[in-house]
């Protein structure tokens, strides 16, 4: 009673310091006088345990798996007396715990239960798995005594378990008898009849401890603890963190197993799981080894040796490319998808040097090639801490991060058969373009416009793909994806397919990403520069007219000449009323701060003072006479182009309205009489005429603050 009064650690000191004492006892003669005070220090021993296990109280369950937990490493690497003393004590023990009731054990350990079921750690038996794994094993030694106390053992647990589960069932004492060996049927009857009982976790358990003993096969049957992973690894019911587990076990043991037959056994292993779990494999196996060390190309090796899971490999890997979060999301650098989708491009740069993956190669080769194009792109903007991360304890390698991702590029083409690409992109300073980020999309450009020499069919493929890409927003890579979408739209061979590109555009003519509505539109303008493409930009025309509102000076000065040639192509009644609407949205814009939109805005508004016919010629005179006072202004803009500009939509105006006067003083450049006969015309909007002139007494431009002050 006074044992329970102690500190677990020190309680743990003693029972070692017990055990190192009684096991290490000379070798018993059952002859001599000394047989009888053998016998009676192992019962007593037997009896201590077992006592300390009553006295737990509600913490017998715990106290008899640290009592376990110290027996086990006493019978396996010891004398022969040793390991049987140490087995002899779990089997009384394993045999005590079918007549004691151990309070408030939790079924769980051998009963599937709700998913939301909780119980005490104190009431869970967690270590059943590992007990049974290391007990069958020790089935299978030399030493015929150990093997017979490991089967007592086995025998005991077993009847223990059908006690849990049903309170009335027993085993006989014959069932299991003595185990001879991985020879006899008893063994694969031995973990038959556990396995329907154990959890996952359990059989993770026997697993890691089966791959553990691979690393000494002169102790325990190699073909024993081969059957035992084989059957195992077939439980679908593994969770991530588990498959993690077993991975990182065969990772750290592989390069110390010399047998064929556990190297065998791990093969088929890594492919069942492969093929089962393929996320979590590979994953995991990323997380072990991010830069693909010898260990992790052998594990990698074996899962390309088949069709099917190398089809699911190269899926996942892709995934891992493709999943670039903005921000890093995990403080643990092992699983942190930024960090992950480095190793990724590290293994996938190992892989297509392999000869034996390129038809799996083949086959997911556009989707592969834009994932490691996507990769150059995240990899020029990750933090020096990431990059710092992923290669401070791998400087050896000449490649850093994104010379890594280029060259996997560089690779996957010439695997193809893409040589010939692979030459032009580098005379043009394609490849070196990639590697700086001021430079980076100049390369994407000239990466997709040399793709668009290989087959329609697969550009056709990789057209789609990128389309589709495309039709979710938000992603690290859009950009990117967009510049060389774009870029393939330059082709004719894919006039066909221009309207998946249309579908997506109105989406991205919105984007707040930098960059993105200007480079949209200079994509729709070449499409309305060509015959077999321009009539079917129309349907981007109100979400172009939408933007003029809000877009930036980039934009707009590609937006105006888009809706100039689409206005062209309306037909006579559309256009006139298009024409219309879109003279209110170019007003603002004569003010623009950027020279190139100030004269498009006033080019495009002088065209649509011809395109106006029938009923809405009314309505377009009042918008061209508010417009009058801003475009005679800029008779003095300090950009040549515009004050031409000007004055060729104060001419058109004249002809509109009708007021010779007008046209008359605009050929002599007479600027201020056409002030006056402004005001003179209609004085009863002199009030409209000068709040139109007080935007420009802020104006950047001298000149036209002064004219501004002289008209009020």
């Amino acid at each position: 009673s006074r044992v329970k009064l102690l500190l677990q650690e020190k309680k743990n000191s003693i029972l070692h310091t017990c055990f190192c004492s009684v096991f290490h006892l000379p070798p018993q003669d059952t002859q001599g006088p000394n047989a009888y005070l053998y016998s009676k220090t192992l019962a007593a021993l037997d009896s201590m345990l077992q006592s300390l296990v009553c006295s737990a109280g509600t913490l017998s369950t715990m106290e008899l798996q640290n009592i376990f937990q110290l027996l086990l490493p006493f019978t396996s690497s010891q004398p022969e007396v040793v390991e049987e003393r140490a087995m002899a004590r779990i089997a009384r023990l394993a045999n005590f715990i079918t007549t004691y009731s151990l309070p408030q054990i939790c079924p769980c350990f051998v009963q599937a239960t709700d998913p939301g079921h909780q119980c005490s750690e104190t009431h869970q038996f967690v270590m059943l798995g590992k007990l049974v794994g290391h007990l069958t094993l020790c089935c299978t030694c030399k030493d015929r005594g150990t093997r017979h106390e490991a089967a007592e053992a086995l025998h005991h647990l077993h009847t223990f378990i059908v006690q849990q589960l049903s309170k009335r069932s027993r085993v006989r004492r014959d069932s299991l008898g003595d185990a001879l060996g991985d020879k006899s049927p008893l063994f694969s009857f031995i973990l038959q009849m556990f396995t329907k009982y154990l959890r996952p976790t359990d059989q993770v358990d026997i697993i890691l401890i089966a791959i553990k003993s691979f690393r000494s096969p002169s102790i325990y049957s190699v073909s024993a603890a081969a059957y035992m992973v084989d059957i195992l690894v077939e439980d679908p019911a593994f969770q991530p963190g588990q498959v993690l587990t077993i991975v990182w076990t065969i990772y750290g043991n592989l390069p110390s197993i010399t047998a064929a037959v556990a190297h065998n056994s791990l093969n088929r292993a890594l492919l069942v799981l492969t093929n089962k779990h393929p996320a979590e494999v590979v994953a995991s196996l990323l997380q072990c080894s991010p830069t693909c060390t010898h260990v992790a190309m052998a594990m990698w090796k074996i899962m390309f040796s088949k069709p099917q899971a190398a089809k699911k490999v190269l899926q996942e890997l892709v995934s891992m490319l493709m999943n670039q979060p903005l921000r890093k999301t995990s403080t643990s650098s092992k699983d942190n998808p930024r960090i992950l989708s480095l190793a990724a491009t590290r293994t996938i740069n190992e892989i297509l040097l392999q000869p034996t993956c390129l038809r799996e190669v083949d086959a997911i080769f556009p989707q592969l090639f834009l994932a490691l194009l996507f990769q150059v792109s995240f990899t020029t903007e990750l933090a020096l801490q990431e990059v710092q991360i992923f290669w401070k304890e791998h400087q050896q390698y000449q490649l850093t991060p994104i010379r890594s991702a280029v060259n996997s590029i560089r690779v996957l083409l010439c695997v193809m058969g893409f040589e010939r690409q692979v030459l032009a992109i580098e005379a043009q300073g394609g490849w070196d373009a990639l590697l700086r980020a001021h430079t980076h999309l100049m390369g994407v450009s000239i990466l997709a416009r040399e793709m668009m020499e290989t087959p329609r069919p697969l550009c056709y493929t990789i057209f789609c793909h990128l389309a589709e890409l495309l039709s979710v927003e938000g992603h690290t890579w859009e950009m990117v994806a967009m510049v060389f979408l774009t870029e393939m739209l330059g082709c004719t061979n894919l006039s066909e397919d221009v309207d998946r590109a249309l579908e997506i555009f109105p989406m991205y003519l919105q984007s707040q990403c930098l960059g993105m509505p200007s480079l949209v539109l200079r994509a729709i303008l070449k499409l309305t520069k060509r015959p077999s493409t321009a009539r079917r930009t129309l349907v981007l025309l109100p979400h172009i007219m939408e933007l003029l509102q809000d877009a930036d000076s980039d934009a707009s000065a590609v937006a105006l000449p888009v809706l100039g040639n689409m206005l062209c192509l309306l037909e006579r009644k559309a256009s006139s009323l298009t024409a219309l609407a879109l003279a209110d949205k170019l007003r603002p814009l004569f003010e623009d701060e950027s020279d190139t939109v100030r004269e498009l805005s006033i080019r495009l508004f002088q065209d649509t003072m011809g395109l106006v016919v029938g009923a809405e010629k009314k309505q377009m005179k009042k918008k061209v006479w508010d417009s009058l006072l801003p475009l005679l202004l800029h008779l003095h803009d300090q950009d040549k182009s515009v004050a031409m500009a000007s004055q060729k939509a104060l001419c058109s105006a004249s002809r509109f309205l009708k007021w010779r006067q007008l046209a008359q003083l605009d050929e002599t450049a007479q600027v201020w009489r056409i002030c006056e006969c402004l005001l003179a015309r209609n004085r009863s909007k002199a009030k409209d005429y000068l709040h139109q002139s007080q935007p420009y007494l802020k104006s950047l431009q001298e000149s036209l603050r002064r004219e501004a002050v002289r008209f009020i």
